[in-house]
């Protein structure tokens, strides 16, 4: 910082001359003295700087040394506001927190002087339109979740909130996003922290998810119980429920809540304690196999009346997945729905290796699992919902012709209630009281004021889908396949999904003759079984009569 100036003996000295300059001016000046307000601090602070050990800086260069560490705690505040380009930001750049902003908000929302995309570099996506536009219902942004078994479908918004905890967010942002839910006829999941007053209150639908720690539905020793779950999940505005088995941004971990988030009203509605992080299990320890979670799945339904029940996950090894499938087949116990959440989705807290090394992107996942459904020949029994930086009318639209029938956003809803991208959502310190337990924090957010954002986010987005979809010549999400987005793969190559990511037949993995790219994990999901099957144990396929048979290869 300063090369080999001896800096501290620079502040020995200064020290020294001011302390008996001061007292030279008091002696002629009495009043001269009333320095020492301003010096005898900094000195003090000098002097604890050199005794400290913990950092370097400091000891080596007193005072002064704490100007690198305000420089650092500004830097991301002074890098989003004067460094970084509209398109540079992350994970959300400053064009789509704009748009967001502007759609709650009921602002003008277009753009001037064209796109400031790259339109030649790779890994840019469009739809192609037709000379023919269509003029689409607001009908067809609805669509019925419920299988077979399902006694109490859902008639679901192709847009809704996804999971965020209360605790992970403050009571305000959950009651105004589920007042805004309400207003706007969309589900509100609960994230995994469990259902809270908040998210009843404001009386929207509720998507209540159970994650591995069973909360608001566990025992004293954090086992799940029936009782509980039987109680709360037949609550009106309770319209369906999701099973956690793993998130995007920290697949394999289990949530984190941290204590310092803790109040009491949270730790009466989790039933844990105040005392330390909460910390959920990596696994669940209802069913440890594929047979128990669709055992699991048909108990829920069983207890909740037969409403709609899924799962959640992001997907990790592909032969496990395959196993549940098998599982459901052997069964004919299916879920009613499947959240994908990719690797690149948001938390409010993990660890860097996990958001950034573990699980599977949205599109990759979300390409297999609908492959393995339709594969299985099951897709029709079961809805497929994705979640991961999903924002726009055009992430809507990839995403559906992708595979998917529904979408769910989280941060996207964090920005139409005011979220500013802080980064600050682990520390308690959120300064939109969105992402904290402060009391001072969440008084400035204003719930009657913030719902309405909400709600105007969610159906200018809809509507922004609803013109896509015209535009391109379709009237029903239905139409939209992968051939329809189109991807530069380089300079001068495009490509469409279909291409890129070839898709199966129908029934295709109950056939003798399972395709290349499925035949290896296939071989090694085992619906009695999370692990992969080994040469040594036997193993089972799938015939075209859906009955388990030796594997004689």
């Amino acid at each position: 910082m300063f090369g080999h100036l001896p800096i501290r003996k620079f502040f020995y000295a200064a020290s020294i001359l001011s302390v008996l300059g001061i007292e030279g001016l008091g002696y002629f000046y009495p009043l001269a003295r009333l320095a020492y307000v301003a010096t005898l601090p900094v000195i003090a602070l000098g002097i604890r700087d050199v005794l400290q050990t913990r950092h370097a800086i400091q000891r080596n260069f007193p005072v002064i040394g704490h100007l690198r560490f305000l420089m650092e705690s500004i830097r991301p505040e002074i890098n989003q506001y004067f460094v970084e380009s509209d398109m540079d930001g992350t994970p959300f750049n400053r064009v789509k927190r704009s748009n967001i902003y502007q759609r709650a908000k009921k602002e003008l929302n277009t753009t001037p002087f064209g796109t400031k995309k790259n339109v030649y570099e790779t890994g840019y996506e469009w739809i192609n339109h037709s000379l023919s536009p269509q003029t689409p219902s607001a009908e067809v942004t609805r669509i019925q979740v419920g299988g077979p078994d399902c006694k109490q479908p859902y008639w679901a918004s192709l847009f809704n909130i996804s999971a965020m905890s209360y605790g992970s967010l403050s009571r305000s942002a959950i009651l105004a996003l589920n007042k805004g839910a309400k207003a706007g006829g969309f589900a509100h999941n609960t994230g995994e922290g469990g259902l809270s007053p908040y998210h009843l209150e404001g009386g929207g639908d509720v998507i209540w998810q159970i994650g591995t720690g069973y909360f608001c539905c566990r025992n004293i020793d954090g086992t799940f119980s029936e009782e509980l779950f039987a109680q709360k999940s037949n609550i009106e505005t309770v319209k369906m429920i999701e099973i956690k088995l793993s998130q995007g941004a920290k697949p394999g971990h289990g949530g984190i809540l941290p204590k310092e988030k803790i109040t009491p009203e949270i730790a009466e509605i989790r039933l844990v304690s105040m005392d330390e992080d909460v910390v959920s299990p990596p696994s669940h320890s209802a069913f440890s196999t594929p047979r128990g979670l669709v055992e699991f799945i048909a108990r829920l339904r069983e207890l909740s009346n037969g409403k709609p029940i899924g799962i959640k996950l992001c997907l990790g090894e592909t032969y496990e997945f395959l196993a549940i499938c098998k599982a459901m087949v052997e069964s004919k116990t299916y879920p009613d729905f499947i959240t994908i959440d990719g690797g690149e989705g948001g938390t409010g807290a993990a660890p860097l290796e996990f958001s950034d090394s573990v699980g599977t992107p949205l599109n990759d996942a979300l390409v297999f699992i609908h492959n393995a459904l339709t594969g299985f020949a099951i897709r029709d029994k079961i809805r497929i919902i994705v979640s991961g930086k999903i924002t726009t009318g055009f992430d809507m639209i990839s995403k559906i012709a992708m595979g998917a029938d529904m979408c769910n956003s989280a941060r996207g809803m964090m920005f139409a209630l005011g979220c500013i991208q802080a980064l600050q959502c682990h520390a308690n310190t959120c300064p939109t009281g969105i992402a904290t337990q402060d009391p001072e924090l969440i008084k400035g957010l204003d719930v009657e004021h913030k719902w309405k954002r909400v709600q105007n986010f969610h159906a200018a987005t809809l509507h922004s889908f609803l013109e896509l979809l015209g535009a391109a010549g379709f009237t029903n999400p239905g139409e939209l396949k992968p051939h329809h987005i189109q991807r530069r793969i380089s300079s001068s190559e495009v490509r469409n999904l279909a291409q890129l990511y070839p898709s199966l037949e129908w029934g295709a993995l109950l056939q003798n003759q399972i395709p290349a790219a499925f035949s290896e994990p296939m071989n090694r999901a085992c619906p009695s079984s999370f692990s992969s099957i080994t040469e040594t144990k036997k193993t089972f396929i799938l015939n075209t009569n859906l009955k388990l048979i030796p594997d004689t290869h």
